[in-house]
């Protein structure tokens, strides 16, 4: 099994070197230089978007919230969906038209004079929220490490956090992307055979999956009676809340920017929706057919491990029923989640310390290759610092996820679906949805989410899609004045 990981590390490096060679100037750094073909964007948008929140995230959540936890599932691919079908060819032409390099440069080519502000505030957001994301990450590292090399956690976040930093460092998105693609694939490529023999091992025990299926409450968690948690319409609604945050995320929007034209961006969508219906599928019966096999003992003392931790099963399922060398493979496709994610995100932290902060707080043109050092700078220090939120903080993946998610999802969101498909947008409206969405975001997730049972998620795009729409009748653009 560890040859099979070394032989996996060895490729990934192979793909850094080789494509890392391609990265000369900054646009190349930031956004690929238009060089990256429209299916490994639609691979890269994929695997970033999923993270080691799908295989151990989703997984434990399936696990401890049993047929309940689909409503979080469906969300996600509606997410994606619209994603992918409504807003990737807008933002391909959008970008083709304005040139912008981020999310922000967007807003800032719709409203002129707003760089500076735009760039600043957006910066802000994007370097908080995404630090803890990124600390969820190195946290998945440390966990899958533990579990199938018995590495602590603490040296396990050291390994994923160092490869991750150093190969973004040397190639930027051009590099992401690359790796990201082949990552794509082994993380497809786990879930699928992974339910399918775990399946395969609980009919031979005459464990019958499709029935407890079938029994199952689907509006109940199945630890309501341990956890406070939302039945009912409120729980399809918290879970269903998850598409909302898909319309905000910068290190996926990016991916959508960056397609060369629109014929690549139509193609990419079907490849993109062919993913994701496969691997949620097979992430989720990952959780739900481990549960049963853990029920019938199937999993022996490794189920004690579960016991405190729910999003330790997908690895502890690879380690208990497969042999060493599929183990092996597909625990590669587990690291490979954290990695493409980390990786987009640390590109999308230190393009916007650059492009969006940087340059406006300077105030002064900066020659090429100081803005790639100072890129590659900020990369290693945005990396330095989720690794040390990785190891002071206790939250789960699934919970750091969640909130930043939601900050993101919630400040950005409202924002991009309003500048893409209403012109009353205005400048107003912008920053109203930026700042009530990353307000809302941590004072729900802070005080409000206990008392009222409705998630950070939901609650925070609400009101920043209401503020955005408000502010942009009262403060309209000139132009819309009438």
């Amino acid at each position: 099994m560890i040859i099979v990981f070394v032989a996996y590390l060895v490729v990934l490096i192979g793909i850094v070197v080789y494509s890392a060679q391609r990265s000369k100037t900054n646009n190349d750094f930031v956004l690929g230089g238009k060089k990256i073909s429209g299916f490994s964007l639609a691979l890269s948008e994929r695997a970033t978007g999923e993270s080691a929140w799908l295989l151990l995230g989703l997984t434990g959540y399936a696990y401890s919230e049993g047929m309940a936890a689909i409503w979080v599932a469906l969300g996600c691919v509606s997410g994606i969906l619209f994603l992918w079908i409504f807003l990737a060819e807008p933002l391909q032409h959008l970008t083709e038209k304005t040139g912008a390099l981020t999310v922000p440069g967007l807003f800032s080519a719709k409203f002129s004079g707003t760089q500076r502000s735009f760039g600043i505030l957006s910066s802000l957001i994007i370097i908080f929220f995404f630090v803890l994301y990124i600390a969820a990450q190195f946290s998945g590292a440390g966990k899958i490490f533990n579990d199938t090399f018995h590495i602590d956690p603490f040296w396990g976040m050291v390994i994923g956090s160092a490869l991750v930093t150093l190969y973004t460092m040397l190639g930027g998105f051009i590099t992401v992307v690359a790796t990201d693609a082949f990552q794509a694939v082994l993380m497809v490529v786990t879930c699928v055979v992974l339910p399918i023999i775990a399946l395969g091992i609980a009919a031979s025990n005459n464990i019958n999956v499709a029935e407890a299926i079938a029994q199952a409450n689907y509006l109940v968690p199945q630890n309501i009676s341990t956890v406070k948690q939302a039945t009912g319409g409120l729980l399809i609604l918290n879970g269903l809340s998850w598409a909302f945050g898909y319309t905000g995320q910068p290190q996926l929007l990016t991916r959508m920017m960056a397609m060369r034209n629109k014929k690549e961006t139509q193609q990419s969508r079907w490849l993109a929706i062919a993913w994701t219906l496969l691997a949620y599928t097979g992430a989720f019966m990952i959780g739900i057919i481990g549960y049963q096999l853990v029920q019938n003992g199937l999993l022996g003392t490794a189920a004690a491990a579960v016991a405190t931790d729910a999003e330790k099963i997908m690895p502890l399922l690879v380690m208990t029923l497969l042999n060493p060398i599929l183990a092996g493979i597909l625990l590669s496709g587990a690291v490979s989640a954290m990695m493409s994610t980390a990786s987009s995100q640390l590109m999308v932290v230190s393009s916007s310390m650059t492009e969006d902060f940087y340059l406006h707080v300077a105030k002064k043109k900066i020659e090429e290759k100081r803005m790639l050092l100072l890129n590659k700078l900020l990369t290693l220090a945005v990396g330095l610092v989720g690794f040390l939120l990785a190891i002071t903080m206790e939250d789960t993946v699934y919970g750091l996820v969640s909130y930043a998610w939601s900050g993101i999802g919630a400040s950005f969101g409202p924002a991009i679906v309003l500048l893409i498909f209403w012109n009353r947008l205005s400048r107003a409206g912008v920053f109203a949805s930026l700042i009530t969405g990353t307000l809302s975001a941590v004072t729900w997730k802070t005080w409000l989410l206990e008392p009222t049972g409705i998630s950070e998620r939901l609650a925070s795009y609400f009101l920043a899609f209401l503020m955005a729409v408000l502010f942009s009748f009262l403060f309209p653009e000139r132009q819309n004045r009438s």
